[in-house]
């Protein structure tokens, strides 16, 4: 595969992973890994695909996620990250790594909100228990068969 090839592949990753898996950095120095909702899953999230379609090759990565939760508190003290997609049955993976930020923007709240999320967010978009995270992308590596590959994103 080329170069073209392997970001376009990466690109229909990001958009038809079921999860993307987080990984911060622990107060002890270790990886946690969580899944998370993939966003840019556009079967499953269809109203958000504006949201990513527009330069696509950022890599943009967007979650929401519970301002209490372990994630946030390592996010506050080290903002590395970074998150992995895959579809092992066809033998791909990509991983996009950088640092992440809460963001405090109430329209991008308010445009990511989905009916159901009061059942993680009971005061709606703009509970205070409800963050949004995104991720600044700088480096995606990954796997197709048995290649692997790497490429600077950003800076």
């Amino acid at each position: 595969m080329n170069d073209a090839e392997i970001k376009q592949m990466c690109l229909q990753l990001t958009e038809t992973s079921k999860a993307a898996y987080l990984t911060t950095i622990d107060a002890e120095g270790y990886p946690h890994t969580t899944a998370m909702l993939n966003l840019r899953n556009s079967e499953t999230w269809p109203k958000l695909v504006p949201l990513f379609s527009e330069n696509q090759e950022e890599y943009k990565v967007i979650f929401t996620t519970n301002t209490s939760s372990r994630k946030v508190q390592h996010i506050r003290a080290n903002p590395k990250v970074s998150v992995y997609y895959c579809n092992p049955d066809d033998w791909k993976g990509f991983m996009v790594n950088g640092d992440i930020e809460i963001v405090s923007d109430p329209e991008l709240k308010r445009s990511l909100w989905h009916d159901g999320w009061e059942n993680y967010y009971p005061m709606g978009f703009d509970d205070p228990d409800h963050t949004v995270l995104r991720l600044i992308p700088k480096l995606g590596k990954g796997w197709t068969g048995s290649n692997t590959f790497d490429f600077s994103l950003g800076d």
